[in-house]
């Protein structure tokens, strides 16, 4: 157990020189770890949103924002279907309640139109492997012609957990436009979504910029009748009536011609003629045909560009645009059309989210954590090493010393890992430094009984490692279990706890049936001890 190869004692070398190494940038200020030549490291450990202040938002999707969308989108295919070839007249269709009802003028063609609106209940799981099939909606015929169809309860939550990871995605990709460090994003829940943005300075443009929903579509401005008189009497079918970011109303076709989903980029420019911001945006090759059709076919006709229930802008098509770029003007700032520009580049949010709960937490409370978790650490480390040296003598300082590099492995790891360090993450550390010492103390107490037991002294250290590894693997085993649980199971705080206690529970087992075996063999080898010094 004391004999070690050369190739092991290199490798123990680097891997200690490596966490001291990696760990070194953390002890010196972001401007000054830049500056250094590039041979060495530069990456910090990410403080978590408790130790340098941020945004703290939770959201939740409002379910019946949701529904009423799908309920319109619902109206529209029910309208289609019904007109097909041969047509079959109704009536009355539109959203009653929780759900659209539609009647069917003649009760002859009742069956007829119930074949075509059952292919409307859009099926989210076929049940070929068991389970029962599960369509989003339910077709109920009312008698007298009349039919309803509402959300089934299994489609709206197999629908409400798809809006959660599809929100989560774009989330994601609109903070990450705005360059905020190591952001958190993750569901709560069934139906909510916490945004933690450590560091951000801004929390009302991000809070912004997340519950936009930026739903951008395409729709020819509809010439049947102008807006005033169908907001006077009632909008032909298939029109809907529109307010612009002016305060003029908008008739317009109901199903868009395009929507954001064709988009391929946006970005910012500055009209030539006005030097106004402007957002310049391409359509993928899909939508760039559609559009050059479009305007192709209705030249001289006004295009309006919709951006969540509202008409930012409707030019008229001047000429066929073939090229499937355009832009949005509306006298935007610049950095309102940055931030379009960024949301359309992440794409829409499936529904609209409502803020829960909302915290900003300041800098300086941040550094008042840090400053506490100092304190704490330097004490527990004093007093452990302290009681160390007290009660083990010479082998008390090997202890120190695995200890030592114990910490710099931790804190290395977690700057390798780019891993988020939060308040809890720094109790994890400091819990860390307990479980450390105990696996010491029970290798030294182990040692001691076999010397009371007669052994050599050589003999009692090659024992007491041997025989107090199985008692301390069980020890750090079931602590890692519990350690991944809390990780998968847990959510922010608890996360930053179980992640440093994960990786104290590898480094602690490595420093100590490594370093200190290492460093004890070093001492017998330069002493020759007939005698154990504890």
């Amino acid at each position: 157990m004391l004999h070690f190869a050369r190739w092991k004692i290199a490798l123990i070398i680097v891997v200690v020189l490596g966490g001291i190494f990696t760990t070194l940038p953390n002890f010196f200020p972001a401007s000054t770890v830049q500056s250094w030549p590039d041979f060495m490291p530069k990456r910090q450990i990410v403080l978590g949103l408790d130790l340098q202040g941020g945004a703290y938002l939770l959201y939740e999707v409002d379910k019946e924002d949701y529904k009423e969308k799908q309920f319109r989108q619902l109206v529209g295919n029910i309208r289609r279907a019904l007109r097909e070839n041969p047509r079959i007249g109704y009536t009355g269709l539109g959203i009653q309640g929780d759900g659209v009802q539609v009647r069917i003028r003649d009760n002859a063609r009742f069956d007829e139109a119930e074949q075509r609106l059952v292919e409307l209940v859009n099926p989210l799981n076929s049940g070929v492997f068991g389970g029962a099939a599960v369509n989003e909606f339910v077709l109920e015929p009312q008698g007298d012609g009349l039919f309803r169809m509402a959300f089934s309860e299994e489609g709206l939550d197999m629908r409400l957990a798809s809006v959660v990871r599809q929100s989560i995605e774009v989330i994601r990709r609109r903070v990450d436009e705005l360059g905020t460090t190591e952001p958190s994003i993750q569901r709560q829940g069934t139906d909510r979504i916490l945004v933690e943005a450590p560091g951000e300075s801004n929390p009302q443009r991000l809070k912004d910029i997340i519950g936009a929903t930026a739903q951008l579509t395409f729709h020819l401005v509809s010439q049947e009748m102008s807006a005033s008189q169908a907001l006077q009497g009632r909008p032909p079918a298939g029109t809907m009536v529109v307010e612009g970011s002016d305060g003029q109303p908008y008739l317009l076709d109901e199903n868009p011609l395009l929507t954001g989903e064709e988009l391929q980029d946006a970005s910012v420019a500055f009209d030539q003629q006005t030097n106004e911001p402007v957002v310049n945006f391409r359509f993928n090759t899909a939508g760039a045909r559609v559009f050059a059709d479009v305007t192709r076919a209705n030249v001289g006709r006004p295009f309006a560009i919709v951006l969540d229930d509202e008409v930012i802008t409707a030019p008229v098509i001047r000429q066929p645009i073939t090229g499937g770029s355009g832009q949005i003007s509306g006298s935007f700032t610049v950095d309102g059309a940055n931030d379009l520009a960024v949301l359309l580049r992440a794409g829409a949010l499936p529904a609209r989210l409502d803020v829960v709960e909302e915290r900003s937490v300041g800098p300086g409370l941040g550094q008042d954590s840090i400053d506490s978790g100092k304190v704490a650490s330097i004490v527990a480390a004093a007093a452990v090493v302290i009681f160390m040296l007290a009660a083990y003598g010479q082998f008390g300082i090997i202890a120190n010393l695995a200890l030592a590099s114990n910490v710099f492995l931790i804190f290395g790891v977690l700057t390798t890992l780019q891993a988020t360090l939060t308040l809890p993450g720094i109790a994890g550390v400091v819990l860390t430094i307990g479980m450390a010492v105990d696996a010491n103390v029970l290798i030294y107490e182990r040692i001691r009984e076999e010397a009371r037991a007669g052994r050599s002294a050589i003999g009692s250290i090659d024992a007491g490692f041997s025989r107090a590894l199985g008692t301390i693997l069980d020890a750090n085993i079931t602590t890692l279990i519990v350690a991944v649980i809390l990780f998968f199971i847990g959510s922010g705080p608890v996360k930053g706890f179980a992640v440093t206690l994960m990786i104290g529970i590898f480094t602690t087992v490595f420093s100590a049936f490594t370093i200190s075996r290492f460093l004890i063999s070093v001492w017998v080898k330069r002493k020759r001890p007939s005698k154990l010094p504890i």
